[in-house]
């Protein structure tokens, strides 16, 4: 008898069982519905074709629409993500409490996450903290995780800023949408690493809009002359992303290339100088290589 044989099988045993549990990184792609044109279904299956797991969109008011939407997540296999903000026109009790109300809402459609524009630049600390606390409750309450996205007009409108709310609010979840801080800052944050690092720990869902100094959008990420700012932003992604696989194996992020007139446009005529949608695919593929992944 071969006394090898037995070590042998005992040792793929093991290796057997060391693999259980452990699950294969992924990316869930979700797309912008932000300039739809058409009806929810045409929409979600072209979106379900493209490669997409799901879309992020602010929720319809229109019971009709709501219904609609509901039928066309599920006849195209589609995930969802949905937007809340605070109305910055409203008293502040009054956009607070509307603000907690529709995150309620939304917990009831068991989304994949909810993405927040969140307080404003105009108010005190204090104020802000009440829309981040209630959110945090709340996704406390519903096992649903509420982030914030980092956005000019809002609490999280610059670095520096976003640093304190972070620092002093332990549970503070962040979607970082770093294209407005390029403009903010009119830079690519290329001398900011150091100064990046606990935000990106703390960030667990992206947009991915590729700004830069004098904007928040380039014109088309293809385009040879926008290199070095969409590497720095793949650069940015790669280190959130494999920080939260370290955790988490699944990582949720948005294509968010926008319409006219965040796309640029010709004068006159407004026609949007690159095509909205093929950017977007752009940036899942530039992402998925990067990441190297399917």
């Amino acid at each position: 008898m071969n006394i090898l044989r037995p070590l042998f099988s005992f040792m793929i045993f093991l290796t057997v069982l060391s693999g259980k549990g452990q699950e294969e990184n992924k990316i869930l792609f979700f797309q912008t519905d932000w300039g739809r044109t058409s009806s929810w279904d045409t929409f979600c299956e072209k979106t379900k074709a493209a490669g997409y797991d799901g879309i992020e969109i602010w929720f319809p008011k229109d019971a009709e629409d709501q219904k609609n939407l509901k039928a066309a997540l599920k006849k195209h296999d589609l995930k969802v993500g949905f937007l809340n903000g605070t109305n910055k026109s409203m008293p502040f009790q009054e956009s607070l409490t509307a603000y907690g109300e529709h995150l309620k809402m939304l917990t009831a459609w068991s989304p994949v996450y909810i993405n927040c524009h969140t307080g404003s630049d105009f108010f005190t600390f204090e104020q802000n903290k009440a829309f981040i606390d209630i959110a945090n409750q709340i996704s406390k309450e519903s096992n649903i995780p509420i982030y914030h996205e980092t956005h000019r007009g809002r609490f999280s409108f610059n670095l520096p800023d976003t640093k304190t709310y972070i620092n002093k609010i332990p549970d503070l979840n962040l979607n970082l949408d770093i294209s407005h801080w390029m403009v903010v800052h009119e830079s690519l944050l290329e001398n900011q690493d150091k100064e990046l690092e606990e935000i990106l720990n703390r960030t667990h869902h992206l947009h991915a809009r590729v700004g830069y100094a004098e904007g928040p959008q380039v014109n088309d990420p293809e385009a040879p002359e926008w290199e070095k700012a969409v590497n720095r932003h793949l650069d940015i992604w790669e280190k959130v992303i494999t920080n939260h696989w370290k955790t988490d194996n699944i990582f949720t992020l948005t294509t968010e290339f926008g319409p006219a007139d965040y796309m640029p446009t010709l004068p006159y005529t407004r026609v949007p100088v690159a095509d909205q949608w093929k950017a977007n695919l752009y940036m899942m593929k530039v992402i998925k290589d990067r990441m190297n992944i399917e």
